[in-house]
């Protein structure tokens, strides 16, 4: 089986999805971190961050994995805290939104979840990676909630920017970031991780029958 977790940035997806993976012993794949870990790999190689060729390229030649302990690897080196700096943040929606990049990502995402229970999350992966997936939920939430999340999540960075930030990502991610015809939307708004999981949980059972 396959549960698909879309949204925008903050809704919640990447807390959700590992702890719904956690609690239904199924593999997480978290496609946010693939784009994430090859930012931070052309950034540091100098790659033009423009050339949606050359980064299609990269992606091609370092594929991204993750540990069993969920550490994301790419080009041999362990950059799971080094993706989360503001500097990816900032660049990542420009590298993301190259066809040439999400043709290899999404191949890999798919490959990272064959012939297995998994938990997929980001922005396309209910109407792109994987359409027939047979649980799919789009989460969102307000933007005052979702900067305030951010704001948690990255110490050391003003709420103001982070809003900012997260405005601009929006507008950006926006061709992207769309449920599929047949996802359940859920508002994370008022909700903590433990009452999306369940409720997530109720609706696998359901579609398992």
């Amino acid at each position: 089986m396959i549960v698909a977790i879309d949204g925008p940035a903050g809704s919640g997806k990447s807390t959700v999805a590992r702890a719904l993976a956690a609690r239904l012993g199924f593999h997480y794949v978290d496609t946010g971190a693939m784009y994430r870990a090859l930012t931070w790999l052309a950034d540091r190689n100098g790659v033009d961050l423009s050339d949606g060729a050359a980064l299609g390229r990269l992606a091609a030649a370092h594929p991204v994995s993750f540990d069993a302990g969920e550490r994301v690897e790419i080009a041999g080196e362990d950059v799971t805290a080094a993706i989360r700096e503001p500097v990816v943040d900032r660049l990542v929606p420009v590298v993301a939104r190259h066809p040439e990049v999400r043709t290899v990502m999404r191949e890999r995402q798919r490959a990272l979840a064959a012939d297995r229970d998994a938990v997929l999350e980001g922005r396309d992966i209910g109407t792109v990676v994987a359409p027939d997936a047979e649980v799919k939920v789009f989460l969102v939430a307000d933007a005052a909630e979702r900067a305030r999340r951010r704001t948690s999540e990255r110490s050391g960075v003003e709420a103001g920017e982070l809003a900012e930030d997260l405005r601009r990502r929006d507008a950006r991610d926006a061709v992207n970031t769309r449920p599929a015809e047949d996802a359940v939307e859920l508002d994370t708004t008022d909700l903590d991780v433990d009452e999306v999981v369940a409720w997530i949980v109720r609706l696998v059972e359901e579609r398992r029958g």
